[in-house]
């Protein structure tokens, strides 16, 4: 959400980066944003007006009160006073509720206003025009085939989609044995890998309160993912971010902590909206996942270099499990409202003979902390508002898919990385149980 102070003083940027977000549509929102401005500030003068000569007139209808026994009339136009207070209660009540029915039109109308992008960001309207920055590692196509990645995990007798189907539906899955404790393996690793970079580990809450929902993410991506417990003010969290960020709400953070450097896991639900193609079989696109996540809460002035050190993270990570990466930046079209700047890490897929999203890295400038109140107090006391980033460590079981992929060897085995081995035993590879 957006600083309405930028609508009135330069409601032309904010057009253009609507238009740059190809959002015409909303275009009317900030003639509308600024009207409801412009009334709610009225209605406020006038009852602020109001309360000053209704705080008069009172002293007034006192001394009126006190004349009263020596002079009759006084008593009249004491009447006539208190008349005229009724009167400008009534006003004074009917502005009140206006300044409610506005101020909550105007909040309902900036939700929906895209965060001012950075210009750095290329412009497009969609995924399509995303932008390749740099590869980290060279992408190999083995003199072998290589398998779906559901039937690599069952040749080690690691997965169970039909037993999944018959207990909770499509997009949900039983891990076992090697495959279930790779995926441990993995979220283990990234979590010490996170720790060592000074972060600190957390596990939050998994469910969140809609305010905090309404907070972290726009109205289209909740609408998308998000699933809410029926009968109470909860939903289930899309991603540890949500219940990170929302720890923050209504805080005044002491400048002299910043910034705050933090590695969350959970469990991760998805409502996953809309058809998906061959690629997307599988656990690629499910309902339920487990995730290492980054996040920080800056200072604004730090957020662009916390942005670079993140998406890097990224790729020394996945590089030490020796899988080709690359940088891939978001064109203004696909960013969600609340980015400012966002960069996908893809992975290689050696099966696809392409690179698919593993990672996705955002800096949401002062957006969420803007919803949320989350603000910094310096040492002389200016109290301003925090900058919030987040991006993907690991996201198993799709992580597992350009893992087991690109250790994948020609008898069948899946070679273990040298950093992922205290994970597994002391072990450097698995050997396949069923034939592929």
């Amino acid at each position: 959400m957006i600083d309405i102070k930028l609508i009135r003083e330069n409601p032309e940027l904010v057009r253009e980066n609507i238009k740059k977000k190809f959002q015409d549509k909303k275009l009317p929102l900030v003639d509308e944003a600024i009207r409801l401005d412009q009334e709610n500030r009225q209605a406020i003068n006038e009852a602020n007006e109001l309360r000053a000569s209704r705080n008069a007139l009172s002293k007034k209808i006192g001394m009126l009160m006190g004349q009263a026994k020596r002079d009759p009339e006084k008593a009249q136009e004491a009447e006539a006073v208190k008349a005229q207070v009724k009167a400008q209660a009534d006003r004074l009540a009917e502005l009140e509720n206006q300044e409610e029915t506005l101020k909550a039109r105007l909040r309902e109308v900036m939700l929906q206003i895209p965060q001012i992008i950075d210009p750095s960001v290329p412009i497009g309207p969609d995924d399509s025009c995303n932008v390749e920055v740099e590869r980290f590692g060279e992408p190999l196509v083995p003199d072998f085939e290589i398998p779906y990645h559901t039937d690599i995990m069952e040749s080690f007798g690691g997965i169970d989609l039909d037993g999944a189907r018959r207990v909770a539906g499509n997009g949900f899955y039983y891990l076992m044995g090697d495959i279930a404790r790779l995926h441990e393996a993995v979220l283990a690793y990234a979590r010490d890998f996170m720790i060592d970079k000074g972060f600190t580990y957390v596990i939050p809450p998994f469910m969140i309160h809609g305010n905090v929902v309404e907070g972290v993410m726009s109205f289209p991506e909740m609408d998308a993912m998000m699933y809410k417990i029926e009968g109470e003010d909860l939903y289930l969290i899309g991603t540890s971010e949500h219940s990170m960020i929302g720890r923050y709400i209504d805080q005044i953070i002491p400048e002299s902590s910043m910034p705050h450097l933090l590695t969350s896991y959970s469990p991760c639900f998805r409502k996953e909206k809309g058809a998906h193609g061959l690629e997307e079989r599988g656990v690629y696109r499910i309902h339920q996942f487990e995730k290492q996540e980054m996040i920080v809460v800056c200072r604004p002035e730090e957020s662009m270099d916390w942005y670079e050190k993140l998406w890097r993270n990224s790729v020394e990570l996945f590089r030490s499990l020796d899988i080709p990466v690359r940088q891939l930046e978001c064109c203004s079209g696909d960013l969600a409202d609340l980015k400012v700047k966002s960069c996908d890490i893809e992975a290689w897929s050696p099966r696809q003979k392409k690179y698919f999203e593993v990672c996705s890295c955002s800096n949401l400038g002062d957006a969420q902390a803007r919803r949320l109140h989350i603000r910094i107090k310096d040492a002389q006391g200016k109290i301003y508002l925090a900058h919030t980033l987040n991006n993907t460590c690991v996201a198993p079981p799709r992580m597992l898919i350009a893992f087991l992929e690109n250790n994948l060897q020609a008898d069948g085995s899946v070679k273990i990385p040298e950093a992922l081995r205290p994970y597994m035993g002391g072990r450097d590879h698995l050997e396949k149980t069923r034939k592929l």
